[in-house]
């Protein structure tokens, strides 16, 4: 399996790579400067550099763009909607490490995490443009898409225990009523997903044990 990172020096671009080369996958990394993960095959390039050409031939891209700052928060529609337009109509499949504020919190799916009183002011506007990125690519049809959301408590620095429970549009919680998932074990299931292909065109979610 051949297998593309974009934005690999992030923190969870770096540890989805790390993932990914002790399986044995042919991953190459797709960065803007100098390569600091464990690829040794490296596209040193700008996101919205990326041709069709550049991602010929992978089998999967796994798209680990992040944005923080205010004026930066329209990246995760922009990037997105770049990669898709390159790899539309492919049979490449593009993996995205999602947010967790646009999880449903009810049957109906009228409310997200986001929407709750306890949900932090200072990460709203990041929530809102990963939501806005995602509806987007719901409508994608055109491109073989998964986007994976973590719990609501996305650890950097967490444990990697090798266990995961896999949910859906719905926030999951654990046997501890947690919602919580190390950058480690997140890495785990996306290359879990990257092998086995389970939910093309689909948004899962991704929770520790």
């Amino acid at each position: 399996m051949k297998l593309a990172v974009v934005c690999a020096n992030g923190k969870a671009g770096k540890l989805i790579v790390k993932e990914a080369v002790a399986r044995g996958l042919d991953v190459t990394a797709i960065v803007r400067e100098e390569n600091r993960s464990a690829a040794t095959k490296v596209i040193l390039k700008d996101l919205f550099d990326l041709t069709a050409e550049d991602l010929a031939g992978y089998d999967v891209v796994i798209d680990a763009f992040g944005a923080w700052t205010e004026d930066t928060l329209p990246l995760h529609s922009s990037a997105l909607q770049h990669l898709c337009d390159i790899l539309s109509g492919k049979d490449t499949r593009l993996l995205v490490v999602g947010g967790a504020g646009s999880l449903y919190v009810n049957p109906e799916h009228t409310a997200c995490v986001a929407d709750g009183p306890d949900f932090p002011d200072v990460f709203k506007p990041l929530a809102a443009a990963m939501a806005k990125a995602l509806q987007e690519l719901r409508q994608r049809k055109d491109v073989k898409w998964t986007y994976i959301s973590p719990a609501g408590d996305f650890q950097a620095e967490g444990a990697r225990t090798g266990k995961y429970i896999l949910g859906g549009e719905e926030l999951t919680l654990n046997s501890k009523g947690e919602s919580i998932i190390s950058y480690a074990d997140y890495a785990i299931a996306m290359i879990d997903e990257a092998i086995k292909g389970n939910h093309i065109q689909e948004r899962i979610s991704i929770v520790a044990e």
